[in-house]
Protein backbone atom coordinates (compact mmCIF):
# COMPACT_ATOMS: atom_id res chain seq x y z
CA UNK A 1 0.00 0.00 0.00
CA UNK A 2 1.42 3.34 -0.81
CA UNK A 3 1.42 5.47 2.31
CA UNK A 4 1.77 9.15 0.15
CA UNK A 5 -1.59 8.22 -2.01
CA UNK A 6 -3.56 10.77 -0.36
CA UNK A 7 -0.94 13.53 -0.55
CA UNK A 8 -0.91 12.58 -4.71
CA UNK A 9 -4.30 14.28 -5.35
CA UNK A 10 -4.22 17.10 -7.20
CA UNK A 11 -4.76 20.08 -5.17
CA UNK A 12 -2.37 18.93 -2.67
CA UNK A 13 0.28 18.92 -5.33
CA UNK A 14 -0.80 22.18 -6.44
CA UNK A 15 0.59 23.56 -2.99
CA UNK A 16 3.52 21.25 -2.42
CA UNK A 17 5.16 21.27 -5.55
CA UNK A 18 5.98 24.38 -7.19
CA UNK A 19 8.59 23.01 -10.45
CA UNK A 20 10.33 25.38 -12.73
CA UNK A 21 12.73 24.06 -15.93
CA UNK A 22 15.82 25.81 -16.38
CA UNK A 23 18.09 23.59 -18.74
CA UNK A 24 21.09 25.51 -17.97
CA UNK A 25 24.54 23.49 -17.68
CA UNK A 26 26.46 23.27 -14.97
CA UNK A 27 28.75 26.16 -14.11
CA UNK A 28 32.83 25.66 -14.27
CA UNK A 29 34.11 22.83 -11.84
CA UNK A 30 30.38 21.38 -10.99
CA UNK A 31 29.17 18.35 -12.96
CA UNK A 32 25.44 16.97 -13.83
CA UNK A 33 24.59 13.74 -13.80
CA UNK A 34 21.50 12.59 -15.31
CA UNK A 35 19.81 9.07 -14.82
CA UNK A 36 16.61 7.62 -16.04
CA UNK A 37 13.98 7.11 -13.28
CA UNK A 38 10.86 5.23 -13.68
CA UNK A 39 7.68 6.15 -15.60
CA UNK A 40 9.65 7.98 -18.20
CA UNK A 41 11.21 10.46 -15.70
CA UNK A 42 14.38 11.90 -16.16
CA UNK A 43 16.32 12.52 -12.69
CA UNK A 44 19.38 15.19 -12.54
CA UNK A 45 21.88 15.96 -9.99
CA UNK A 46 24.18 18.27 -9.78
CA UNK A 47 27.73 18.13 -8.27
CA UNK A 48 29.77 20.55 -6.91
CA UNK A 49 32.69 18.76 -5.80
CA UNK A 50 35.43 19.39 -2.53
CA UNK A 51 38.26 17.46 -1.97
CA UNK A 52 38.34 13.68 -2.97
CA UNK A 53 37.98 12.89 0.42
CA UNK A 54 35.83 15.29 1.71
CA UNK A 55 31.65 13.89 3.15
CA UNK A 56 29.71 15.20 0.39
CA UNK A 57 25.67 16.03 0.92
CA UNK A 58 23.01 14.59 -0.86
CA UNK A 59 20.87 17.25 -0.90
CA UNK A 60 17.15 17.81 -1.53
CA UNK A 61 16.04 21.25 -2.14
CA UNK A 62 12.69 22.96 -1.41
CA UNK A 63 9.25 22.93 -3.00
CA UNK A 64 10.37 26.64 -5.12
CA UNK A 65 13.73 25.56 -5.73
CA UNK A 66 15.89 23.69 -8.50
CA UNK A 67 19.98 22.78 -8.31
CA UNK A 68 21.03 26.04 -10.32
CA UNK A 69 19.73 28.06 -7.45
CA UNK A 70 22.78 26.67 -5.17
CA UNK A 71 25.26 27.41 -8.42
CA UNK A 72 26.70 30.35 -6.28
CA UNK A 73 26.24 30.02 -2.73
CA UNK A 74 27.65 25.67 -3.26
CA UNK A 75 31.06 27.39 -2.93
CA UNK A 76 30.23 27.99 0.94
CA UNK A 77 29.33 24.49 1.07
CA UNK A 78 32.68 23.31 -0.40
CA UNK A 79 34.48 25.81 2.07
CA UNK A 80 33.02 24.19 5.06
CA UNK A 81 34.35 21.07 3.94
CA UNK A 82 31.89 18.95 1.84
CA UNK A 83 31.15 18.35 -1.54
CA UNK A 84 27.53 19.49 -2.59
CA UNK A 85 25.31 16.60 -4.49
CA UNK A 86 22.01 18.24 -5.27
CA UNK A 87 19.07 16.29 -6.28
CA UNK A 88 16.05 17.39 -8.26
CA UNK A 89 12.60 16.26 -7.75
CA UNK A 90 10.88 15.66 -10.90
CA UNK A 91 9.57 18.46 -13.43
CA UNK A 92 12.55 20.43 -11.61
CA UNK A 93 15.50 22.61 -13.35
CA UNK A 94 16.96 19.66 -15.20
CA UNK A 95 15.14 16.89 -14.16
CA UNK A 96 11.80 15.22 -16.52
CA UNK A 97 8.76 14.16 -15.34
CA UNK A 98 6.00 15.17 -12.79
CA UNK A 99 6.37 15.76 -9.29
CA UNK A 100 4.45 13.66 -6.65
CA UNK A 101 4.80 13.35 -3.35
CA UNK A 102 5.19 9.48 -3.92
CA UNK A 103 7.67 9.90 -6.81
CA UNK A 104 9.38 12.70 -4.20
CA UNK A 105 10.47 9.73 -1.67
CA UNK A 106 11.03 6.80 -4.39
CA UNK A 107 13.24 8.49 -6.46
CA UNK A 108 15.08 9.49 -2.94
CA UNK A 109 16.14 6.24 -2.83
CA UNK A 110 17.06 5.80 -6.88
CA UNK A 111 19.06 8.99 -6.46
CA UNK A 112 21.06 7.98 -3.47
CA UNK A 113 21.60 4.11 -5.46
CA UNK A 114 23.03 6.13 -8.11
CA UNK A 115 25.14 8.33 -5.58
CA UNK A 116 27.05 5.44 -4.11
CA UNK A 117 28.05 3.93 -7.18
CA UNK A 118 28.59 7.56 -8.94
CA UNK A 119 30.85 8.97 -6.88
CA UNK A 120 33.37 6.66 -5.93
CA UNK A 121 33.96 6.02 -9.85
CA UNK A 122 34.41 9.58 -10.25
CA UNK A 123 37.28 10.02 -7.45
CA UNK A 124 35.44 10.90 -4.41
CA UNK A 125 35.64 8.60 -1.13
CA UNK A 126 34.27 10.95 1.83
CA UNK A 127 31.66 9.42 4.04
CA UNK A 128 27.91 10.79 2.25
CA UNK A 129 25.53 12.21 4.38
CA UNK A 130 21.80 13.10 3.48
CA UNK A 131 20.73 16.71 4.04
CA UNK A 132 17.06 18.06 3.36
CA UNK A 133 15.46 21.74 2.77
CA UNK A 134 11.99 22.23 3.99
CA UNK A 135 9.97 19.69 1.69
CA UNK A 136 13.58 18.08 1.06
CA UNK A 137 13.76 17.25 4.51
CA UNK A 138 11.24 14.52 4.01
CA UNK A 139 13.68 12.66 1.72
CA UNK A 140 16.51 13.09 3.87
CA UNK A 141 14.87 11.74 6.87
CA UNK A 142 13.27 8.81 4.62
CA UNK A 143 16.69 7.75 3.37
CA UNK A 144 18.50 7.87 6.89
CA UNK A 145 15.38 6.27 8.64
CA UNK A 146 15.25 3.27 6.19
CA UNK A 147 18.91 2.62 5.17
CA UNK A 148 20.95 3.72 8.09
CA UNK A 149 24.07 2.09 6.47
CA UNK A 150 24.24 4.41 3.37
CA UNK A 151 24.07 7.37 5.07
CA UNK A 152 26.62 8.71 7.65
CA UNK A 153 24.75 11.76 8.62
CA UNK A 154 21.74 13.38 8.52
CA UNK A 155 21.10 17.42 8.59
CA UNK A 156 17.00 18.53 8.14
CA UNK A 157 16.98 22.27 7.57
CA UNK A 158 13.26 24.07 7.99
CA UNK A 159 12.08 20.70 8.66
CA UNK A 160 8.42 19.90 8.40
CA UNK A 161 7.16 17.61 11.85
CA UNK A 162 3.40 18.89 11.89
CA UNK A 163 2.11 18.58 8.28
CA UNK A 164 -1.26 19.83 9.14
CA UNK A 165 0.21 22.55 10.63
CA UNK A 166 2.14 23.25 7.38
CA UNK A 167 -1.18 22.66 4.71
CA UNK A 168 -3.07 24.89 6.49
CA UNK A 169 -0.95 27.20 6.32
CA UNK A 170 -0.15 26.56 1.99
CA UNK A 171 -4.18 27.31 2.24
CA UNK A 172 -5.71 23.54 2.54
CA UNK A 173 -7.88 21.71 4.95
CA UNK A 174 -6.56 18.64 5.84
CA UNK A 175 -9.87 18.13 7.74
CA UNK A 176 -11.76 18.36 4.71
CA UNK A 177 -9.52 16.74 2.51
CA UNK A 178 -9.94 13.54 4.87
CA UNK A 179 -6.16 13.67 5.73
CA UNK A 180 -4.66 12.11 9.27
CA UNK A 181 -1.45 12.47 10.80
CA UNK A 182 -1.17 8.66 9.50
CA UNK A 183 -1.38 9.96 5.78
CA UNK A 184 2.10 12.05 5.89
CA UNK A 185 5.16 11.85 5.51
CA UNK A 186 5.90 10.32 8.96
CA UNK A 187 9.05 12.52 9.71
CA UNK A 188 8.72 12.75 13.86
CA UNK A 189 7.90 8.41 13.38
CA UNK A 190 11.10 8.48 10.86
CA UNK A 191 13.54 10.31 12.83
CA UNK A 192 12.77 8.00 15.73
CA UNK A 193 14.76 5.73 14.43
CA UNK A 194 17.59 7.42 13.44
CA UNK A 195 20.78 7.24 15.77
CA UNK A 196 24.03 8.66 14.09
CA UNK A 197 25.20 11.85 13.80
CA UNK A 198 21.88 15.15 13.07
CA UNK A 199 21.84 18.96 12.71
CA UNK A 200 18.87 20.37 12.51
CA UNK A 201 18.79 23.96 11.36
CA UNK A 202 15.78 26.05 12.03
CA UNK A 203 15.07 29.85 11.49
CA UNK A 204 13.87 31.64 14.67
CA UNK A 205 11.62 33.75 12.16
CA UNK A 206 10.34 31.35 10.18
CA UNK A 207 6.49 31.90 9.44
CA UNK A 208 5.97 29.29 7.27
CA UNK A 209 7.50 26.09 9.08
CA UNK A 210 7.83 27.70 12.69
CA UNK A 211 10.90 27.08 14.41
CA UNK A 212 8.72 24.05 17.03
CA UNK A 213 8.76 21.72 14.13
CA UNK A 214 12.84 21.69 13.91
CA UNK A 215 12.48 21.68 18.04
CA UNK A 216 10.27 18.29 17.52
CA UNK A 217 12.50 17.14 15.21
CA UNK A 218 15.27 17.33 17.31
CA UNK A 219 13.32 15.33 20.63
CA UNK A 220 12.25 13.15 18.53
CA UNK A 221 15.86 11.32 17.25
CA UNK A 222 17.45 8.82 20.11
CA UNK A 223 20.91 10.17 18.70
CA UNK A 224 23.59 10.86 21.02
CA UNK A 225 25.19 12.94 18.22
CA UNK A 226 22.85 15.37 17.69
CA UNK A 227 22.61 19.48 17.38
CA UNK A 228 19.80 21.61 17.37
CA UNK A 229 20.62 25.75 15.79
CA UNK A 230 17.48 27.61 15.91
CA UNK A 231 19.48 30.86 14.02
CA UNK A 232 18.29 34.39 15.26
CA UNK A 233 16.70 36.72 12.86
CA UNK A 234 16.42 33.91 9.90
CA UNK A 235 13.32 33.30 8.03
CA UNK A 236 12.23 30.07 5.88
CA UNK A 237 14.36 31.52 2.57
CA UNK A 238 16.41 33.59 4.39
CA UNK A 239 18.45 31.40 7.12
CA UNK A 240 21.57 30.19 4.78
CA UNK A 241 22.86 33.90 4.86
CA UNK A 242 22.42 34.20 8.73
CA UNK A 243 24.25 33.38 11.94
CA UNK A 244 25.98 30.17 12.34
CA UNK A 245 24.53 28.34 9.29
CA UNK A 246 27.88 27.44 8.59
CA UNK A 247 29.41 26.95 11.12
CA UNK A 248 27.32 24.64 12.28
CA UNK A 249 27.66 22.53 9.14
CA UNK A 250 31.62 22.66 9.92
CA UNK A 251 31.19 21.69 13.31
CA UNK A 252 28.97 18.57 11.74
CA UNK A 253 31.59 17.38 9.50
CA UNK A 254 33.31 16.92 12.29
CA UNK A 255 30.91 13.71 13.58
CA UNK A 256 31.07 11.72 10.39
CA UNK A 257 32.47 8.57 10.07
CA UNK A 258 32.62 6.61 6.90
CA UNK A 259 29.45 4.38 6.71
CA UNK A 260 29.51 0.57 7.65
Amino acid sequence: MNRYAKLDRPDVLRALFHPWRDDSPAPDGAVDLFFDGPEASTLHCRLHPGREQDPVLLFFHGNGEIAADYDDSARLFTRSGFGLLIAEYRGYGRSRGEPTVSAMMRDAHLILDKALAWLPEQGFHGPLAVMGRSLGGASAIELASARPGDAAGLVVESGVAFEALLLRRLGLDPGELGLTSDDGFGNLQKISRWTGPLLILHGEDDDLVPPDNGRALFEACPSAAKKLSVIPDAGHNTILARGSYFQDLAEFRRSLATPA
